[in-house]
C-alpha cells in the first residue's frame, strides 16, 4: 500500500515550487508516493518535473505587486483579502482531498492553510521573522499564529552561524517547534565549459518580472557580452529564440537550467531566497536585484552586499557598470548538507 504526502507549494514566483523539487525526489527514493498540490505557474512547473504524479489544483491567491516599490505595503494590504478568501478555500480544499484519499503527511510550502488535524502536517519557511518594516512585529505574530497550528516547522538553512537567512530564519525569540534542514537546492556543482558571459534568471509575480526583464534587455542590448534570459514564463511548450548577442529561454527545467547556471560566468535574478541556495550551491558570482519593496529580498540582498559576497542595486538604479565591481565581492560558496530525509520522514510514519 503506498504511503501518500501531499507536497504544496505557494504559487508566488517558481522558488516554493522550486525548493520542493528535492524533497519530492526524497520523497520517491524513501517509497512515499508524493502528490502535488498547488496552482498556476507552480502547479505547472512541477507537472513538467513529475509528469507522473498525481497532481491537485489548489485556490489561487491571486497577488500582484505594485508597479512602485513605495507602493508595495498598501498593495499587499489591498491583497490581504484575497490571501483570507484563498486561506479559506485551501482549507476547505484540504478536507476535501484528505477524505477521499488516504495520506500519511502533508507538506505546505508558505500555503498557510493547507493542513490537516488528523494528518501529520509539516510548513516549509525561511522567514519565522516576517520582515515588513514598522509592522514587521505584528505581521510575524499574525503569520506565526498560523504555522503554530501545523505539527512542525521545517525551515530550509542551518541552524547556526554561518547561515543563508539571518534574522528570518533565526528569531531571538520563538515557541514554535523548528527542524532545521540545511540549505536545500535541487542542483549539482558541475565546472563546465562556459557558454555565456551573463545569465540572466526572471521570476516573481507580476508586473515586476516583466519590468525587470524590459529594463535588462534594454541594458543589455548594448553589450557585447553573450548573454541568456531564462524568462521564468512557463508555457506548454520549451521555446528558444535568439537576438543578436542575446538567447532567451521562456522557461528551463532541470538538468538544462543546471547545466546552463553551471555553464555562466555570473547570474543577475532576484534575491529570493531559494535563488541565494541554489546559487551557494553551484559556487556563482551574482548580482542581485530584489523585488521593489519586497523586505524580505532586500534584507537578503543588503546582507550578502554588506558580507562582501554578492552586490547588489535598486532595480531603478541598475546599469550595466554596476558590473564592474564584481570581482571585489567573494561570490556564494558552496554548501555540503546531507539530510538525513528517511530520520525526517519517519514523522510521517507516526499515522
Amino acid at each position: 500500500m503506498s504511503k501518500k504526502v501531499l507536497v504544496a507549494p505557494l504559487n508566488w514566483g517558481l522558488g516554493h515550487a522550486t525548493r520542493c523539487i528535492p524533497i519530492i525526489n526524497a520523497l520517491i527514493d524513501e517509497d512515499f508516493e508524493p502528490v502535488i498540490a498547488s496552482d498556476g505557474a507552480a502547479l505547472a512547473l512541477l507537472k513538467k518535473e513529475f509528469p507522473d504524479l498525481k497532481t491537485e489544483i489548489l485556490p489561487a491567491y491571486n497577488v500582484e505587486y505594485a508597479k512602485k516599490g513605495s507602493n508595495f505595503k498598501l498593495k499587499m494590504l489591498l491583497n490581504s483579502s484575497k490571501i483570507a478568501h484563498a486561506i479559506t478555500a485551501e482549507k476547505k480544499a484540504i478536507k476535501r482531498i484528505v477524505e477521499s484519499n488516504d495520506f500519511h503527511g502533508i507538506i505546505s510550502d508558505n500555503r498557510m492553510g493547507v493542513r490537516h488535524k488528523n494528518v501529520p502536517s509539516v510548513f516549509i519557511t525561511h522567514q519565522l521573522t516576517f520582515l515588513s518594516g514598522r509592522t514587521t512585529s505584528i505581521n510575524t505574530k499574525f503569520r506565526n499564529k498560523y504555522i503554530k497550528k501545523f505539527d512542525v516547522c521545517w525551515v530550509p538553512d542551518m541552524a547556526d552561524d554561518p547561515n543563508l537567512s539571518g534574522e528570518l530564519g533565526h528569531p531571538k525569540r520563538s515557541n514554535i517547534p523548528v527542524t532545521y534542514l540545511g540549505p536545500i537546492s535541487r542542483f549539482n556543482y558541475q565546472n563546465l565549459p562556459k557558454k555565456y558571459d551573463i545569465l540572466v534568471l526572471l521570476s516573481g509575480p507580476e508586473p515586476q518580472r516583466t519590468m525587470l526583464e524590459k529594463k535588462l534587455f534594454q541594458e543589455f542590448e548594448r553589450s557585447d557580452k553573450k548573454i541568456a534570459f531564462v524568462r521564468g514564463v512557463i508555457e506548454e511548450k520549451q521555446k528558444t529564440y535568439s537576438k543578436n548577442n542575446i538567447t532567451v529561454y521562456n522557461y528551463l527545467t532541470g538538468i538544462a537550467l543546471q547545466n546552463t547556471i553551471n555553464s555562466s560566468h555570473m547570474i543577475i535574478s532576484r534575491s529570493g531566497y531559494t535563488t541565494v541556495m541554489d546559487l551557494a550551491k553551484l559556487k556563482k558570482k551574482a548580482f542581485f536585484i530584489p523585488t521593489p519593496g519586497q523586505f524580505e529580498q532586500e534584507y537578503l540582498a543588503e546582507r550578502l552586499k554588506i558580507n562582501k559576497l554578492v552586490p547588489s542595486c535598486k532595480q531603478q538604479e541598475f546599469t550595466l557598470k554596476k558590473l564592474y565591481d564584481l570581482n571585489a565581492y567573494k561570490g556564494l560558496s558552496g554548501f555540503s548538507t546531507d539530510i538525513d530525509y528517511g530520520e525526517l520522514f519517519h514523522f510521517f510514519q507516526s499515522k
